[in-house]
């Protein structure tokens, strides 16, 4: 499965991705994410693990993701394996007049039989995903507007 979204946001592009990977401070821009935890030492950058925690339809979920492709100000790329798939999510931060567009693509491949079973959930559940990640995008825009 993908999931493509953009985002315009009005902060250049190396003040946004500054804050698109500051880990430590996403709980105190981003709504939807309750906590995180760095799980290696060292600057944010190819190779960092980290935890992320959301409440998710009334529940805590946490995911692991680390970063595989870090290009200040241009890109980076996540991953992780949850529930049986493998994800793969690039963010790219193009100049665009004074502010930034950010594309954001997520590739969902399943990797056991109950995964490749979900599928059908999968594409269900897509509109919610997306409608998660624009409002992070949102309240990482305000954060970011805040700032500058």
């Amino acid at each position: 499965m993908r999931l493509f979204l953009q985002h315009y946001m009005d902060a250049p592009p190396d003040v946004f991705f500054a804050m698109a990977t500051d880990v430590p401070s996403w709980p105190e821009h981003v709504s939807g994410i309750e906590k995180t935890e760095v799980l290696t030492d060292g600057p944010i950058g190819v190779g960092t693990k980290f935890r992320e925690t959301r409440i998710l339809m009334k529940k805590e979920a946490t995911e692991e993701m680390w970063f595989t492709q870090f290009e200040p100000p241009h890109h980076f790329t996540l991953e992780s394996n949850s529930c049986g798939s493998a994800f793969r999510t690039t963010q790219r931060f193009i100049p665009q007049g004074e502010g930034t567009l950010v594309e954001m693509e997520m590739v969902t491949r399943p990797v056991t039989i109950m995964a490749w079973i979900m599928i059908p959930v999968g594409w269900l559940m897509k509109p919610m995903m997306r409608n998660l990640i624009a409002k992070d995008f949102a309240d990482l825009a305000a954060a970011a507007a805040a700032k500058d």
